[in-house]
């Protein structure tokens, strides 16, 4: 799973996401991409399984670049525990995604075979996108 070595602070505010992407905006590796359509936080183990999603599909061949890291803590208190007595344990790690920004890049395949799996690692994401190609 994805989760940063060592952070700053260990937890975070929840924060909000506004406008939209101004870095990552484009490709800089490969010749096709998923682009995010809108404002989300995308937990690390959604990252994950899009990107298992993506290789399979590939049957590893090219090569395929993640865009965005999880470096914020999201904590949660326990089920069934009174309100009150602070802010609960962080408990996974996500990522504040805004429209505009490339989650994944893919190289060395066909469009077709590239279209066909980042379809299927966007399935695995909660956001809408768009597959983009240089």
């Amino acid at each position: 799973m994805l989760q940063p070595t060592r952070s700053k602070y260990r937890k975070a505010f929840k924060g909000r996401i506004h406008g939209s992407s101004t870095r990552g905006a484009i490709l800089n590796y490969g010749q096709y991409g998923l682009k995010a359509l809108q404002p989300e936080r995308i937990i690390g183990k959604q990252i994950e399984a899009a990107r298992v999603a993506l290789t399979r599909h590939m049957k590893r061949t090219g090569k395929v670049w993640l865009r965005i890291f999880p470096n914020i803590p999201v904590s949660k208190k326990p089920t069934e525990v009174r309100m009150g007595k602070g802010k609960g344990a962080p408990e996974y790690w996500a990522c504040r995604v805004k429209p505009g920004r490339i989650i994944f890049e893919v190289d060395g395949v066909t469009e077709e075979v590239a279209r066909e799996a980042l379809y299927k690692a966007s399935a695995k994401l909660p956001i809408k996108t768009k597959f983009i190609k240089r």
